[in-house]
């Protein structure tokens, strides 16, 4: 079995030895986190950094989750509703006046965060995604699909530019410095949208599926769903370096599991965790308030969102290109988190949902 490093509570075993699975099928590296009460029950991780398996997964090691990285932005969109300076029933263009263009000026602020605002699909080059006035200047100019909170298609690249500048138009800060400075900072958390070259050596390149090259590229589900208009993303893409600095808010977040479920467990406990205050009981409810709930023009199946996060059942959270992933539950204050370098095919990539299986193993006998 494979060698799994860091602490945890020997009811929630299931969820090391499910790592430990993972890696003995094949999987290169990873680790997994569940905190109950903001509080570590599971901190692990095992396998390797590198594709060649020298470099071992160490505690500090970070990857790319992609778009588990929406769950931060939408965080710190709800942190702003919260304190008041964000109204999430206002029109974009009230912040953002040049996004009135093209006939946007009906488009909500809890449009973008439930990926019903009619924008999808990013249509410029990838080297315009680490280009923030350019990609930002874009969209603004870019007509609709739909009118919006009729329909829902995931917005995989432009929901976080189109929630970033809101953000940014609102504090003069970029989502990776809101991030920093209101909640990554004050709770001592591995993450970073924007990651500085002194982090580098810490990198764990995302890896392609076995047989598939750096050039695999996104796609949802159901592909014949996606029009051919947007842009795909290589994995060459993600391990660039212009892809570690730029500020891609709904795609380029880089940390490990423990980073993500400490983070997203302000969610899991009414706002408050280790006991940093980052918003009201009431504003963090609001993240599963449900805005849309039908089948996803563009991932071509059934969604349930809320503000910023999937809905599933009582739980909420998302997942990233090549198997991050965050599940929140406030009903037993629990998030789980889980981050790896080892892409699966996505149709058959079940890791994080068996990871989260394990934790509620562990729950029953709390």
């Amino acid at each position: 079995m494979a060698d799994i490093q860091g602490t945890y509570d020997d009811l929630f075993s299931a969820v090391p030895n499910k790592l430990a699975a993972l890696l003995d099928e094949g999987d290169v590296g990873g680790s997994v986190a569940v905190l109950v009460d903001g509080e570590p029950v599971v901190d692990v991780w095992g396998g390797f950094a590198d594709a060649d398996r020298t470099i071992p997964w160490e505690r500090d090691t970070i990857t790319n989750v992609f778009s588990t990285t929406k769950t931060m932005t939408a965080l710190c969109a709800l942190i702003l509703a919260d304190r008041g300076d964000l109204d999430l029933d206002a029109p974009v263009a009230r912040y953002w006046p040049e996004f009135a263009a093209a006939g946007k000026e009906k488009v909500l602020v809890r449009h973008l965060l439930s990926h019903t605002a009619g924008l999808p699909h990013w249509e410029g080059p990838v080297d315009e995604l680490y280009d923030w006035p350019a990609a930002t200047t874009r969209l603004a100019a870019q007509p609709l699909l739909w009118e919006p909170g009729t329909a829902a298609g995931y917005h995989s690249l432009t929901q976080g530019f189109l929630v970033g500048e809101v953000l940014r138009r609102i504090t003069g800060r970029t989502v990776g410095e809101f991030l920093a400075q209101e909640v990554t900072g004050p709770l001592g958390a591995d993450f970073h949208i924007g990651l500085p070259a002194e982090h580098d050596h810490r990198v764990a390149r995302t890896l392609p599926p076995p047989g598939r090259d750096e050039d695999y590229t996104a796609s949802a589900p159901g592909n014949d769903a996606t029009p051919a208009t947007g842009t795909a993303t290589r994995v060459r893409d993600g391990n660039s370096v212009a892809w570690r600095r730029a500020q891609i808010p709904a795609a380029s977040g880089f940390g490990n599991a423990r980073s993500i479920a400490l983070v997203q467990s302000a969610l899991a406990c009414g706002g408050t965790v280790r006991g940093v205050r980052l918003l009201s009981a009431a504003g963090a409810a609001r993240a599963r308030e449900e805005q849309f709930s039908g089948e996803d023009r563009v991932i071509g199946m059934t969604q349930r969102y809320g503000l910023g996060y999937g809905l599933f059942g009582t739980t909420f959270g998302w997942g990233g290109w090549g198997g991050s992933l965050v599940m929140i539950d406030p009903d037993t204050r629990m998030a789980v988190a889980y981050a790896t370098n080892q892409m699966r095919e996505p149709a058959e990539d079940t890791r994080g949902l068996d990871l989260v299986m394990s934790a509620y193993d562990g729950l029953q006998g709390l």
